[in-house]
């Protein structure tokens, strides 16, 4: 088994729910167990406009390969209505692979770890919730990478609250 963590995100429609069903369709995915998975955050957008964005980010303990966990996550997002009319959109779900196991690729499909992921507060603080002591795959620590995102305006919801 290999432990990959996604970031999940939405700021279309009940953000809240769609977060909600998605981490459930991810504990259903085959040869995979959710093994964690963290809080909901408020976030601003980043590099985007419009609403806030509801965040969270799940570990999965996986035999999928992370070209088919990618695959099995684009099917989630299109069941949720995902439409991609250009860069950073306004989303109903997004989910990226943000690390698998210690791996590193540059395919043009999938990057790992996640190319912008340390420099994103609603990547890291609900990553350190679950994995507090996680290194990135160069030995960089997650903790470490905080201090970066500090003035990035993100906030925990309270359970079964939207922003």
């Amino acid at each position: 088994m290999t432990r990959a963590y996604v970031g999940l995100g939405a700021n279309l429609g009940n953000a809240a729910r769609s977060l909600e069903t998605a981490l459930a369709a991810l504990a259903r995915l085959p040869h995979t167990v959710l093994a964690a998975r963290s809080s909901l955050y408020a976030s601003a957008p980043v590099d985007a406009a419009g609403e806030d964005f509801v965040n969270a980010v799940a570990a999965l303990d996986t035999t999928l390969t992370a070209p088919a966990l990618l695959r099995h996550l684009q099917a989630i997002e299109q069941a949720h209505g995902r439409e991609r009319p250009y860069r950073n959109a306004a989303r109903t779900l997004d989910l990226d692979i943000l690390l698998y196991g210690s791996g590193v690729s540059d395919d043009p499909h999938l990057t790992l770890p996640h190319p912008r992921m340390s420099g994103r507060a609603f990547v890291i603080v609900p990553l350190l919730e679950i994995a507090p002591h996680l290194a990135l795959p160069d030995g960089t620590s997650v903790l470490s990478l905080l201090a970066g995102v500090a003035d990035q305006r993100i906030a925990r919801l309270p359970l079964g609250q939207s922003p």
